[in-house]
């Protein structure tokens, strides 16, 4: 395959393009390729590395992070890969634009990008027909989130519609309450607002497993930017209603890591190998606070066999990859399924 002249050959004359217009082109590419008869010029073979995480058998412990495939137009073409799971989304009751144009940012420099995307997506209903027809066979999550237009009171309404239309096509569900692209999403992560949301999503859980005739596990996605103070709160709020997953982290809004480098200072989140130290600390301090009682999937920065192996060290059961596939092309996939 041609996977291994990516970062040599192809990322330069890509990373030459606007960085949304490339996303966009790459994801019709898979969505196209991946469904055909095409599809094995997207083979790469990659060891079976089977892990059980969440009660779920997981091909091999390395997935693709929400955000990539937003729409779930991608998941044969992905799959095709090696990924041993893939999270789709973050996907919204009602389809949105998201914020303003230019908002996707290379901080090549130091291997980041910066986004500002704001949860553009197509709607909960387009994402589910793109899941039912998809024939991937390893592991799909859904993440959801809110409507940018719903008040923050209201945005219990907007996980609950969306977690009762994913139920019965998702392998897994992740609820993002920590983008920084949504105004005040990350309150959601503290206090009352917190405690109350869990509550009512595990409680429709349970209601959803007795109506579906199979139990579906529920992660919640975490930022990186928390105290040690608000990390010992979001741990033991995560064990009272026993959650079955955490995914730490989200992007970054510091920018220490990257101070002067061109566009450093665009608003939005931080990813990608400048966010590895952070992430990894927050897994380490979590897996401290749970122990052992609630699976991590780490993702943040890993670029690398040995950023991955960090992940794991910490406390992470999977890891999941999302810029550096972007700066390092699918190799990485098989690169860290082999190597972990």
């Amino acid at each position: 395959m041609f996977y291994h002249f990516y970062e040599s050959m192809i990322r330069p004359v890509i990373f030459k393009f606007d960085p949304e217009f490339v996303h966009e082109m790459t994801m019709s590419m898979l969505h196209h390729v991946g469904r055909s008869p095409l599809g094995f010029l997207l083979k790469q073979s990659v060891p079976e590395r089977p892990v059980e995480v969440m009660g779920l058998r997981f091909k091999n412990p390395v997935g693709l992070a929400a955000g990539l495939d937003k729409n779930a137009v991608a998941i044969d073409g992905l799959g095709k890969i090696g990924f041993g799971f893939i999270e789709v989304g973050t996907v919204t009751p009602m389809p949105q634009p998201g914020n303003p144009k230019k908002r996707l940012f290379r901080v090549v420099p130091a291997g980041g990008i910066i986004n500002r995307m704001g949860f553009n997506n197509d709607g909960v209903d387009a994402l589910l027909r793109n899941v039912e027809m998809s024939r991937y066979d390893g592991i799909i999550g859904i993440n959801i989130g809110k409507n940018k237009l719903t008040p923050l009171e209201k945005s219990l309404d907007d996980y609950l519609i969306c977690m009762d239309k994913v139920y019965r096509y998702a392998d897994y569900i992740t609820v993002n309450i920590s983008s920084p692209n949504t105004p005040n999403l990350r309150k959601l992560q503290f206090g009352e607002q917190f405690d109350e949301l869990l509550a009512a999503l595990k409680s429709k859980q349970a209601d959803l497993k007795d109506l579906h005739g199979k139990y579906v596990p529920l992660a919640v996605k975490i930022a990186p930017d928390l105290s040690d103070e608000e990390l010992a709160s979001v741990a033991s709020t995560l064990l009272k209603h026993r959650l079955d997953a955490v995914i730490a982290t989200n992007t970054t809004i510091t920018r220490e890591a990257v101070f002067d480098m061109p566009h450093a200072y665009e608003q939005g989140g931080l990813s990608g190998r400048p966010l590895l130290p952070k992430s990894t600390e927050i897994i380490r301090k979590l897996h401290h606070l749970l122990k052992d009682e609630i699976p991590i999937i780490g993702v943040g920065g890993i670029d690398s066999v040995s950023s991955a192996r960090e992940k794991l060290e910490a406390g992470a059961k999977l890891v999941q990859i999302y810029t550096g596939f972007i700066y390092r092309g699918p190799a990485l996939v098989k690169e860290l399924v082999e190597n972990l």
